[in-house]
């Protein structure tokens, strides 16, 4: 595959493989941010055949949208139609801008297509976001002692806007900007049916996160507690998971913590290993915990690195997967999601890979990630067995949250290629309410850390 632009290997040079520090970025490397490069480390230039332009910022909904409306009938690009398709007759034309996973979909699944339409460089990020990247970036460091946890950055701000390894590239997706916090009402967890049935497992629930250094001001990861991400699931349905719920709390240099609302016993109990690759309860071991939104949790059981930047077909402009009044069954086809629910633009990616560390070990061994330069968003995920086989192929579907002026996770899918099942997966569709991102100035004593604990999740747990 042809990678984009050669300052990327002069900068990391040998320093992808692995490094267990941060490397001290020059001043004549610094001052490019907010020059050449965006303030957060993007290049600010299109492509040279136009297919990419410049980057746009932040874009303002069109006059009348307030949170409760449609996002996607106040987008300034709302009636444009895909420019071309990619389907299994043409994918070879396409598959240097294609990653495997989607390559396999697009030849395994009868009638899978990408419908693709124009860029548009409308994932940024506040103006105080991009102020602390810049006083923050000669500082951020990764720890020297275990060489993943974060140890120095300039919270909310990107940590790496110019990263020389693949763990600095994953903690500027780890404390991407987000608000104080999101919260979907009503959110659905969908896989579908095993080969050979016609049942699948429809879940829906309440869900909260909490970033508490995104609150007003600059934030080192030692505050709260070091508290990286306060999450709140709990299951509304089917009858059999109502009233379960979850309190996870996600760290910046230790293990997480989970507390598990059971309604049989009508108590709370901490689940000592309920991360990495284990199965999430309720999905008949589809679903590792890692997975959520492609990536999350502790990356310290893998060696990450750049392998380098590529222009690449991805989602973007999410706007359909946001639709809380489309029907659930005009958004799932047997095998995938339908392509109306699906918008892909050619956005310029790092590719990070992650393999596991000599002497741990997790269900999918080898990852490959491709993250979005404008705003350090996780757009598409492939992970492979222990046989080297592509197993899952995962997508984000990022798309502009007005109210906190960035870009946030609107749904996801994972294709599981060897299983033949898929999920859908963080999406409000049939929900009628859309899920809500909170500006840092919130004041909701849901956004606190005293509200991610096991004792304030028994308190509020009524089965």
């Amino acid at each position: 595959m042809k990678k984009c632009h050669a300052w990327v290997g002069l900068l990391v040079g040998g320093l992808i493989a692995s490094t267990a520090w941060s490397v001290t970025l020059t001043s004549v490397e610094l001052a490019r941010l907010g020059q050449d490069l965006t303030a957060t480390g993007a290049e600010k230039a299109g492509n040279k055949d136009g297919t990419i332009p410049t980057f746009g910022g932040n874009e303002n909904p069109l006059p009348g949208w307030s949170y409760g409306k449609l996002r996607e009938d106040y987008w300034k690009y709302k009636g444009e139609k895909p420019i071309f398709e990619i389907d299994a007759s043409n994918v070879d034309k396409y598959a240097d801008k294609l990653s495997p996973g989607q390559i396999q979909m697009l030849k395994q699944l009868k009638g899978y297509t990408m419908p693709v339409y124009q860029t548009h460089r409308n994932c940024s990020v506040p103006d105080f976001v991009e102020q602390y990247t810049k006083e923050g970036a000669p500082k951020s460091a990764i720890s020297k002692s275990d060489g993943w946890s974060l140890e120095n950055a300039n919270l909310p701000g990107v940590p790496f806007p110019i990263p020389t390894s693949g763990i600095e590239v994953m903690w500027n997706w780890l404390t991407h900007y987000q608000g104080l916090g999101i919260e979907w009402p009503k959110g659905w967890t969908l896989v579908s049916p095993r080969p050979g049935s016609t049942k699948g497992i429809y879940v829906s629930f309440n869900q909260m996160q909490y970033f508490p250094w995104a609150m007003p001001g600059r934030h080192a990861p030692q505050e709260s507690s070091g508290l990286q991400n306060g999450f709140y699931y709990a299951y509304k349905e089917p009858v059999s998971l109502s009233g379960q719920a979850l309190v996870q709390r996600y760290y910046f240099a230790k293990p997480t913590d989970s507390f598990y609302y059971f309604t049989g016993q009508r108590r709370v109990r901490r689940l000592p290993a309920y991360a990495y690759d284990a199965p999430l309860i309720g999905f008949e071991n589809q679903y590792p915990a890692d997975s959520s939104f492609g990536f999350i949790g502790n990356p310290d059981r893998f060696d990450w690195k750049i392998v380098g930047k590529k222009e690449m077909y991805v989602p973007y402009n999410g706007f359909a997967t946001q639709r809380f009044n489309t029907r659930l069954d005009e958004a799932l086809e047997p095998h995938y999601v339908n392509p109306k629910m699906r918008r892909y633009e050619l956005h310029r990616v790092w590719e990070i890979e992650g393999t596991v560390k000599a002497g741990l070990r997790h269900s999918t061994p080898k990852k490959i990630l491709f993250i979005g330069e404008d705003a350090w968003l996780l757009l598409v995920t492939d992970e492979y067995d222990a046989q080297g086989k592509l197993w899952r192929s995962k997508e984000n579907y990022p798309t502009p949250e007005w109210e906190i002026g960035a870009c946030g996770i609107s749904a996801e899918t994972y294709n599981d290629l060897i299983g033949e099942r898929y999920i859908f997966d963080q999406n409000v569709v049939d929900s009628g309410a859309d899920m809500k991102f909170f500006p840092p100035e919130t004041k909701d004593p849901r956004f606190t850390d005293g509200f991610y604990t096991g004792e304030n999740l028994g308190a509020i747990s009524e089965r």
